[in-house]
């Protein structure tokens, strides 16, 4: 019999998701997947799982959660989220063994908009079309995360061994840089460069689809109209109000507004992080040069393990009396 992770109040926007669904998007299905993987794979090797396997994902604050298993091992990531179990203060970005019936509560965050809890073994949950992200536009891997839900455990008891931490995500600031185009063609060269040289504000208007940017109107200058075609996240949409849309995770596999450029991969969790009201830069580099990058990130999360230190103190009380 495996325990279950008990939803008291799950926070906002709380969802399962995963590295994504991929392999679809040729047929219509959006990857989904965590808005900012780096933060859940680090959650989940804190817990002792593959890096891309399901946590909770939530929006701002994370809610209460009752373990009701023998024991549990979890982690919290993605900003410096205040964590606590029946009251008592716990780190974030550090693993942590609760005991059946404690009370896990996760407030908020004022250098993040997304957070993940991940507990050792994941979820017992069924993967559709390979993977175990909740798409809720399409209904696709479930549905938001709702008080009273009972979320099925892999593991009835945590496992055995020391806690460890890892040191907290600190992004580079500057500006956002983006590659141009696909549809740069349909924008003046100096409706770019102003594009470039604004100060853009994260608006309030946003989700997992994607998020608006308060600022100057971009022009367009061959119309707003044109054929459907491919989506990814990351792409910055100009549709006719000239109020530009930065797609994310959830977003559709194909539109038909101009887009003027594509945040690189590595930038991406960032701004998906940047709370309403954060000022953002942009700045175009090459194709070669967003290559080059993307390298070396993927060089730096392919092996997230390395990450991990080990936490000082005794092992955890089960280790000494058996859970």
């Amino acid at each position: 019999m495996t325990g279950v992770l008990r939803v008291i109040d799950p926070g906002l926007h709380a969802t399962v998701q995963d590295s994504g669904r991929l392999g679809w998007r040729r047929f219509g299905v959006s990857v989904s997947g965590a808005m900012d993987p780096p933060a859940l794979a680090l959650a989940n090797i804190l817990a002792g799982n593959p890096p891309d396997g399901a946590a909770v994902e939530f929006a701002q604050t994370g809610g209460t959660w009752q373990i009701d298993t023998g024991s549990c091992r979890i982690a919290v990531t993605g900003g410096s989220f205040s964590v606590s179990a029946d009251g008592a203060p716990l780190a974030p970005w550090h693993s942590h063994t609760l005991r059946r019936g404690q009370r896990l509560t996760i407030g908020g965050a004022r250098d993040a908009m997304w957070g993940y809890l991940a507990v050792a073994g994941g979820f017992a949950i069924a993967a559709q079309l390979g993977s175990r992200a909740t798409h809720v536009r399409s209904g696709i891997g479930g549905r938001r995360i709702e008080a009273g839900d009972a979320l099925p455990l892999g593991l009835e008891r945590a496992p055995a061994g020391r806690e460890h931490f890892v040191p907290p995500l600190r992004w580079t600031p500057g500006p956002i840089r983006v590659v141009l185009g696909p549809q740069a063609d349909y924008f003046a060269p100096e409706t770019i460069a102003a594009f470039l040289a604004a100060t853009w504000r994260v608006g309030h208007r946003g989700d997992r689809m994607g998020v608006w940017l308060d600022g100057p109107p971009i022009a367009h200058a061959r119309g707003f109209n044109l054929v459907s075609d491919g989506l990814v996240a990351g792409c910055i949409q100009v549709p006719g109000s000239g109020q530009p849309v930065v797609l994310l995770m959830d977003c559709q596999t194909a539109g038909g507004y101009p887009k003027l450029a594509t945040v690189i991969t590595p930038d991406l969790p960032r701004l998906a992080q940047s709370r309403s009201g954060t000022r953002l830069r942009f700045a175009a580099i090459d194709v070669e040069a967003a290559q080059q990058l993307y390298r070396a990130y993927h060089a730096v999360f392919a092996t997230p393990t390395r990450a991990l230190r080990v936490a000082p103190g005794p092992p955890p009380w089960e280790s000494w009396f058996g859970g």
